[in-house]
């Protein structure tokens, strides 16, 4: 099992200082199931290579564990030795553990710079092939080069196996090439050699901080690095996701105190402007929440889904209101549904109210016979995080099978974006979002769902209403129609 990272960054032997393995001498480490091997072919000025050959003992690994006669010889010959696997993982972690902290004695501020470097993985087994490998990590800005192996070089009919030499190249910190290959290499393997438990999920979100939420396969990623165990999955994502302040509204935040620092106020005038930033963002989304809920109770709703329920911060609205008889609050994350159930204080609720309220985990991607027949349905800042390509199932899910007599959507105004000093240009509010759309978009996809289900439709605006790019948060009100589709199809009112 070999892996070669190779540096052009001069002078290159600076590599030596971030791996804290000097140029000049092999090392050797003993790691239980096999012995770590580090040295370098090359090393001067101009380039640097440090290779990590890993020999694993296949036999060792299973001598001892009782499968005496009756073992699988899978158990004795296998690929272990020379594919790279979790193995692999568990070498990096131990062996080079200050690299892939980004801890440098000698080189720190280099240890925190993008350098060009290239790694290269002998035999890397791919589950799904070359378009799995180039869907993990071109996201990530690597140039990926992969030669597969042929299943018999002597039989170049019997086609290619899944193993493939894969070279990366990027210019990077060389701490995040190595924890994107901690985090990858077993993923692509689609096997780990020891038991994933709970920890698994804390190693996952620590050594993903910062590039796995982001990226745009984070579930098949979570999905292989947990080994499929579906709590610890969608434990995982659950936090991966989890709501946070839009990056415009944290900005304004630190705005607000990095001004307080520059006038060397008090310690309680900068308490003061934070509080103050806080409280302007807090007011936003108080009133998306009371538009909301304005919108509900002219419904003349009695029954309510909240699909997406996250925390439960429009539930605890609901909930206040006993016009409200039956409310049911969904989620796909567990993780938020217990939020929800302890912020709500689920267990110390007197009995009249607690019978109103359910809280069911699923998904709006997947029809749920549980959500039909309700008079209302409110979707607050969800379907920005739904991937584009899911925007239909979800619109049957709700529109199609679910049918309640009014929906209540919101979303971010994407047009509303450059008025964040905070918010880069091109960038989204929050790092989950999958799109944001302006309102020439949004009441396009609502004319559309409209036409299709047989709803009729109006625009609200939530927040203060610019003349030029409108509200921050745009709003749609969906009424079922009683009438057939065509007469009403796309009818709307409001300014939109």
């Amino acid at each position: 099992m070999l892996l070669t990272l190779r540096t052009t960054h001069v002078p290159a032997t600076d590599l030596g200082y971030l791996l804290a393995k000097n140029p000049a001498r092999a090392q050797s480490f003993d790691l239980g199931f096999g012995t770590a091997h580090v040295f370098y072919p090359e090393a001067d000025e101009n380039a640097c290579t440090a290779a990590l050959l890993l020999d694993v003992d296949p036999v060792g690994l299973v001598r001892g564990r009782g499968h005496g006669d009756s073992g699988a010889l899978d158990q004795y010959v296998n690929d272990r030795p020379y594919a790279a696997s979790s193995f692999l993982s568990v070498a990096l972690s131990r062996v080079l553990r200050s690299a892939m902290a980004g801890i440098s004695r000698e080189r720190a501020e280099l240890a925190a710079t993008p350098i060009p470097l290239e790694a290269r993985l002998a035999v890397l087994p791919v589950r799904g092939g070359d378009a799995v490998l180039r869907r993990l990590f071109e996201p990530l800005g690597y140039e990926v080069e992969a030669a597969p192996q042929p299943l018999d070089p002597a039989h170049p009919e019997w086609g290619d196996s899944r193993y493939f030499t894969v070279t990366l190249r990027a210019t990077v910190r060389l701490a995040d090439l190595l924890t994107h290959l901690y985090v990858l290499v077993p993923v692509m393997d689609g096997a780990k050699h020891y038991w994933v438990g709970d920890e698994e999920v804390e190693k996952l979100l620590r050594h993903g901080e910062g590039w796995l939420a982001a990226h745009p396969d984070r579930t098949l990623i979570a999905a292989r690095y947990l080994k499929r165990r579906r709590s610890l999955v969608d434990q995982a994502l659950a936090r991966l996701v989890e709501p946070e302040p839009d990056v415009a509204e944290e900005g304004a935040v630190e705005a607000a105190v990095e001004g307080a620092e520059a006038a060397e106020p008090s310690a309680a005038s900068v308490r003061d402007a934070e509080e103050g930033a806080l409280e302007s963002r807090i007011s936003l989304h108080q009133q998306r929440l009371e538009k909301v809920m304005e919108v509900l109770r002219e419904s003349g709703a009695a029954r309510v889904l909240d699909l997406g329920c996250g925390e439960g911060r429009l539930l605890r609205l609901l909930v206040a209101e006993p016009r409200f008889t039956e409310i049911v609050g969904m989620d796909v994350s567990h993780r938020a549904l217990e939020v929800a159930a302890d912020r709500l204080k689920l267990d110390r609720m007197a009995p009249r109210v607690r019978d109103r309220l359910r809280l069911i985990h699923g998904a709006l991607t997947y029809r749920d016979r549980r959500l039909a027949g309700y008079d209302a349905a409110a979707v607050v800042e969800v379907i920005e995080h739904l991937d584009a390509a899911r925007l239909a199932a979800f619109e049957r899910v709700l529109w199609e099978y679910a049918r309640p007599g009014t929906v209540v959507l919101t979303t971010p105004n994407a047009e509303y974006n450059v008025r964040w000093p905070s918010l880069p240009a091109g960038r989204f509010r929050h790092k989950d979002h999958r799109f944001e759309w302006t309102r020439a978009e949004f009441q396009a996809w609502a004319d559309g769902v409209c036409a299709r289900f047989g709803y009729t439709l109006r625009f609200l605006p939530v927040g203060p209403v610019d003349e030029e790019v409108g509200a921050p948060t745009q709003m749609a009100v969906f009424a079922r129609a009683d009438t057939p589709v065509a007469e009403n199809a796309g009818s709307r009112e409001g300014d939109g």
